[in-house]
């Protein structure tokens, strides 16, 4: 290891011996944006501008803010609940999609479990935790008061993503219409920002495995940034496992999301979805 990695070790271990010799909690705030530009829209009787507007609300459903509550071996993450009423139509069809409620990370056993609601049921996926081939690298930036590195993870092309595409293209150019633009596969690069000043081995979403809490997070077409920390607070928190919902494995749910991708995919590949 470079001479650089070294002082951040030390620096955590001389860190930790201070604040992790007692129940170190703190709470994350994050702020998610995801732009959803390969998403194309069609329709009948359907102009630029009300495509425009489409997009629009789209994209603001992805404009999320996220709780991370950690100690030195687990986290609980979830999205903050909001009093606004949602978006009707498209709002209730995006929500109704799927999406995650409450992730539980422990890394001490390296395992996962998530709340999920597809279509209205509730499934509790457990998981190992993903592995993450970081590669810290020597620069800095300042994320509100803290410090923080930059650590990179690439995902190469695989000989299934190919395969997969392939399949997918044959449907695309036999369709009349296409929610969603196939492009080829390329390399997944991920990049986050990790500050060793919070020396606990936790981040937003699936991100965990670096010297410091992960504060930011980019991948695809989505940001993560930390907007607020509060760190040993007054009143303990209890950091638990989720336990609502149908118990299944991450195998067992990718498979019942498939089946349901295929009942709303018709003949020419064209996933429909309905947008009041």
């Amino acid at each position: 290891m470079n001479r650089l990695f070294v002082t951040i070790t030390l620096t955590v271990l001389a860190f930790s011996t201070t604040m992790l010799g007692q129940e170190f909690q703190g709470t994350a705030v994050y702020e998610s944006k995801t732009n959803m530009k390969d998403v194309k829209i069609e329709g009948k009787d359907m102009n630029d501008e009300m495509m425009k507007g489409i997009m629009e609300r789209i994209n603001k459903q992805f404009e999320k803010t996220f709780i991370l509550n950690f100690n030195k071996n687990e986290s609980v993450y979830q999205e903050e609940e909001k009093l606004e009423a949602p978006s009707p139509g498209l709002s209730m069809q995006m929500n109704s999609f799927g999406g995650s409620e409450i992730t539980y990370k422990n890394v001490k056993e390296r395992l996962k479990i998530s709340e999920e609601d597809f279509f209205d049921k509730e499934f509790l996926v457990t998981d190992s935790l993903k592995i993450w081939n970081w590669e810290l690298k020597d620069e800095t930036k300042k994320i509100g008061e803290y410090t923080c590195y930059k650590a990179v993870s690439i995902k190469k092309v695989s000989k299934k993503d190919l395969e997969e595409y392939e399949e997918a293209k044959k449907k695309q150019e036999s369709a009349k219409t296409s929610f969603f633009v196939m492009s080829e596969p390329e390399e997944q690069i991920t990049t986050v920002w990790y500050t060793p000043e919070i020396p606990v081995n936790q981040g937003p979403a699936d991100f965990w495995g670096l010297p410091g809490l992960i504060m930011e997070a980019s991948f695809d077409n989505t940001i993560i940034l930390c907007s607020k920390i509060i760190l040993n607070p007054k009143k303990k928190m209890d950091i638990k496992k989720p336990k609502k919902g149908k118990r299944v494995t991450k195998k067992q749910y990718d498979s019942l999301i498939e089946k349901q991708m295929e009942k709303m995919t018709d003949e020419n590949g064209v996933i429909n979805i309905e947008v009041h």
